[in-house]
């Protein structure tokens, strides 16, 4: 008896192991494998949104938990790091190789970016960060106003959130001095341009009446849905908390900045005059890149990128029929008063007109067509340090367009050749296209439809290779429009050698400022404000080259391998179907496609 007992139970395992390698086991097992990890995902993502309240505001969703947290505070800090680390330990419980193609992709994205974040708190990077946090281009001081000008109020209760964040935004406001003060006794000082450069935000900021002020805006444009009583008491409820509240909080700011902070500050552009700087720049080269790429080989990149594009403009130089040297060519591109506009309207004119153009060969190079709107719109207050203006997308039912916002007042500065390739980058085939599909793609899970943090490589660097596409797209039909198009990539290749030179090798701002003179057309102007950007937002500029010259490596790549069978819209939809992913995951992914069409 002994012995059947012994024969039916090898014979049992022996059955179970066949079982569990049938197709209907393995079925079982991804099936249970998905359904934790997009549990684990969405639970994630809850997590995340309650933590950034104003992110999810302005996708349109209602905070249910606090209206605004201090991304800054160690509290913040804290339950992120947690929520992070407890992540990671339930991914590591999910077999990745259980998952389908589509869930690998979002899981190595899950991965990368706990990993990241937890790495930044554990490191004490976080922390250094927040004792020295301003930012004339992205700093909340200027971000959250651009968000009052723009969020779509549409009922009582949207109004009254909008009150909730303004209380929760000048509550960070006053505590971000704290900060700064314990940054100066610990010996954390930024660069007195930084410093110079948010002081003449504050005092911009200042200098507005209330009606003017952007944190009033909601109270200047009622829908007709909210009745006259209730307009008043809002009306009279912005104004004071606009009043009471964010004026003084500014002038705190104004007060502290001008008479303490500003005489600490370093002379020294860059991060390695600040303590724990070194370590911080590689840190955020990393961030941006995604690579492991060092200061030095991303400089060393740099220089060769200029030289190669200088030799290219010297070309268009001569097709243009120029007959001075190139520093000559660039002055006439700087001084020629029919390279200007003078009025925002025919600025905006013109984009439409590239847009339309583009639309008519874009079915050559790519399948799909997003539902969102493309606009151009004047950069909101604030606005004169930020540099030409940014894109910030649209809602993901698109029901707004995704917007250019264009600083107007630097339109003396910015060349009409130039406008192709910067219709290009921001709008379509760039920035807008990129993002305004992959948000509205419902099948997606919102890791990859909204997480864009750690993968600016991805998102700038498509953004470059946009541009490229122009002659394909109908563009770039004459020199002086395809010698923008070179002066604005060498404003890219430009950028990997004056980050690195102010953040790692000791440039002083003045040398940056000169080697981008002498190496592009644009603006005295435009420079410094180029220039100040970089200092402010650390490796932020390398994204766009090395991420450009990743994805031709990759379309290189697919045609070497596909040879006639080559169809560069499918390339694209590999490309961009997953949203913007880290570098080496998007590699691996097409790394991938390319072996299954072997």
């Amino acid at each position: 008896m002994r012995r059947r007992e012994l024969l039916l139970g090898v014979a049992g395992a022996a059955a179970l192991s066949i079982a569990a390698a049938s197709p209907a086991a393995a079925a079982w097992r991804q099936t249970d494998a998905r359904e934790r990890f997009a549990a684990l995902v969405k639970e994630s993502q809850k997590a995340d949104d309650a933590l950034n309240p104003l992110r999810l505001a302005r996708r349109g969703q209602r905070p249910t938990g606090d209206v605004f947290i201090d991304p800054q505070g160690e509290a913040y800090a804290r339950q992120f790091g947690t929520q992070k680390r407890a992540e990671l330990n339930a991914l590591s419980a999910i077999d990745r190789a259980s998952l389908p193609e589509g869930d690998q992709i979002a899981y190595d994205v899950f991965r990368y970016q706990a990993e990241k974040a937890v790495e930044e708190i554990d490191s004490g990077l976080h922390a250094i960060r927040n004792k020295a946090p301003l930012n004339a281009s992205f700093g909340l001081h200027v971000e959250f106003p651009d968000y009052m000008t723009s969020a779509q109020f549409k009922s009582v209760q949207d109004y009254e959130l909008g009150l909730a964040q303004l209380e929760g935004f000048t509550a960070f406001m006053n505590d971000t001095v704290k900060r700064l003060e314990q940054g100066m006794a610990e010996g954390y000082h930024q660069p007195k341009i930084v410093v110079t450069n948010v002081l003449a935000q504050v005092e911009a900021f200042l200098a507005l009446p209330v009606e003017d002020n952007p944190l009033y805006a909601p109270a200047t444009r009622f829908p007709d849905a909210i009745g006259a009583a209730d307009r008043t008491r809002l009306e009279a409820a912005y104004r004071k908390a606009v009043q009471d509240g964010a004026y003084p909080a500014y002038d705190q700011w104004r007060v502290f900045l001008r008479e303490r902070y500003l005489p600490t500050a370093t002379d020294g552009a860059g991060l390695w005059a600040m303590k724990d700087g070194a370590r911080v720049y590689a840190a955020d080269l990393v961030r941006h890149t995604t690579t492991t790429m060092s200061a030095e080989e991303i400089h060393r990149l740099g220089v060769s990128e200029v030289a190669r594009i200088r030799a290219e403009m010297e070309e268009s130089r001569k097709a243009a029929g120029f007959t001075g040297d190139l520093p000559a060519f660039f002055e006439h591109i700087r001084t020629e008063p029919s390279f200007y506009y003078t009025e925002p309207k025919d600025l905006i004119d013109h984009f439409e007109r590239i847009e339309a153009k583009v639309w008519q060969r874009m079915p050559e190079l790519f399948s799909r067509r997003p539902r969102a709107e493309f606009e151009v719109r004047p950069l909101p207050a604030l606005g004169d340090q930020r540099g030409t203006g940014y894109y910030r997308s649209g809602p993901p039912d698109a029901s707004e367009p995704g917007v250019l916002y264009f600083n107007m007042a630097m339109l003396n500065t910015r060349p009409i050749p130039t406008l192709e390739t910067l219709a290009l980058h921001e709008g379509v085939p760039g920035h807008h296209y990129q993002s305004s599909l992959v948000q509205e793609d419902e099948s997606l899970p919102d890791l990859l439809r909204f997480r864009l943090a750690p993968a600016t490589a991805y998102t700038e660097g498509w953004g470059l290779y946009a541009e490229s596409l122009g002659k394909d797209l109908g563009l770039f039909t004459d020199p002086y429009q395809w010698f923008g198009h070179l002066d604005m990539e060498m404003l890219r290749a430009v950028r990997l050698v004056v980050d690195t030179g102010l953040h790692a090798l000791r440039w002083d701002r003045q040398q940056a400022i000169d080697y981008m003179l002498a190496n592009t057309s644009m603006a005295q102007r435009d420079v410094v404000v180029e220039i100040d950007r970089y200092i402010t937002n650390a490796g932020q500029a390398c994204a766009y080259k090395v991420g450009e010259l990743k994805l031709q490596e990759l379309r290189g790549r697919a045609t070497q391998k596909l040879g006639d069978r080559f169809d560069i819209r499918h390339f694209h939809d590999q490309v961009l179907d997953t949203g913007a992913l880290p570098l080496d995951v998007l590699e691996a992914k097409i790394d991938r496609w390319l072996a299954a069409a072997a």
